[in-house]
């Protein structure tokens, strides 16, 4: 849907764009975990705290006029993630002085400020800067908000609920996960995605901790634990597809903005979304899936080889979680062994290609 803004987009291109700040992106140089790193390296360091920036402030920054319909009904209403409808007149409209949550029986009832990552997966209310992080905290329907909860995000097989602007809970139709998630309307698929991708680089030091100390979290489904590349595979694929079928749009770069003047730091996946095809590669889709057939077994792995069945030519490649190659084979009919007795005990990501697509899997060796 976002084609739709394009025009205007290009137009306000040399303005939105002047306003990073000189060099800023000069040392993020690399690919892969490397350039998440130097990513992290150049945003760590927001100023949020329970003083400066803080949760109460938000109130304050979602009155500014980024967050304001001049994209879709130029109505000045607050852009709400799950009841802004695009191409139709909203059911609901919201003021940032008059809406503000407060209580709510029913959608429409209030807006206030939802954690896209939710905040029972980084430790609550105490938890700065996660907790008023506006890159992910987004002004949304209080009553939508409750529902998405601390479910993840992913495609709904069968809706449980719709919201007035088609966002859904659901069964999940995500694969190797049965629980419910969380699907935003597909304005909204990729702003949800990079918001993600700034998290596990923003925060790349911690998530470990949060995985170890908060994985009773339904949202806790999408994340690995690991530096790199942050997110489990399933999700990944989903997040890079969201990320490709929505790009970056005015609001998301006007939003960045005026974040950036509030907290200090940026969201470089919304100035640059080729950081993460450069970082995580591109989606693999549903179709790429089933052509491969893959069965990788024993995972966890405790003797000395993988067996990879398939039926064409493959590569596999082994990382460990800092994105450093360990180990590279051909793979092919008669051969679908890999020897990994050389590895440690640990985590790891196996990157399996061909012709097909490729595919990245998380491999135990005990």
């Amino acid at each position: 849907m976002k084609q739709l803004y394009l025009l205007s987009f290009f137009l306000l291109s040399t303005f939105v764009f002047a306003q990073i700040p000189t060099g800023y992106y000069d040392s993020a140089t690399s690919t892969g975990a490397t350039l998440k790193t130097q990513l992290f390296n150049i945003i760590n360091n927001n100023t949020n705290s329970s003083t400066v920036a803080n949760y109460g402030d938000l109130w304050t920054l979602y009155d500014q006029a980024a967050f304001k319909d001049s994209y879709y009904d130029n109505d000045n209403s607050l852009v709400d993630l799950y009841t802004e409808i695009p191409l139709s007149p909203d059911t609901f409209n919201f003021t940032t002085i008059t809406n503000q949550c407060g209580n709510y029986n029913s959608e429409g009832d209030c807006y206030n400020r939802e954690h896209v990552i939710p905040k029972s997966y980084f430790g609550g209310d105490s938890s700065y800067p996660m907790y008023s992080d506006a890159h992910f905290v987004f002004p949304s329907d209080g009553y939508v908000n409750g529902k998405h909860a601390n479910y993840p995000y992913g495609t709904v097989n069968f809706a449980s609920y719709t919201s007035s602007n088609g966002s859904k809970l659901g069964s999940s139709s995500v694969s190797g996960y049965s629980g419910s998630v969380f699907e935003p309307i597909d304005e909204f698929k990729g702003d949800v995605a990079r918001a993600y991708f700034y998290f596990i680089t923003r925060y790349e030091d911690q998530l470990s901790t949060f995985y170890t100390n908060y994985a009773s979290s339904e949202v806790s489904a999408m994340f690995d634990g690991n530096t790199f590349p942050g997110i489990e595979s399933n999700f990944l694929n989903i997040l890079l597809t969201w990320n490709n079928l929505d790009p970056v749009s005015q609001y998301e770069i006007n939003k960045n903005n005026e974040i950036y003047n509030f907290q200090g730091n940026r969201n470089p996946f919304i100035d640059d979304s080729s950081y993460i095809t450069k970082i995580w590669g591109t989606a693999l889709s549903t179709n790429d899936f089933t052509t491969l057939n893959l069965k990788i077994y024993p995972n966890p792995v405790k003797d000395h080889f993988i067996y990879i069945s398939t039926t064409q030519d493959l590569d596999a490649i082994i990382y460990n979680v800092l994105g450093k190659e360990i180990l590279k084979q051909h793979l092919n009919t008669n051969n679908k062994k890999m020897d990994v007795s050389t590895l440690n005990k640990g985590v790891y990501l196996l990157k399996i290609s061909s012709d097909s697509g490729t595919i990245t899997k998380k491999l135990i060796k005990q």
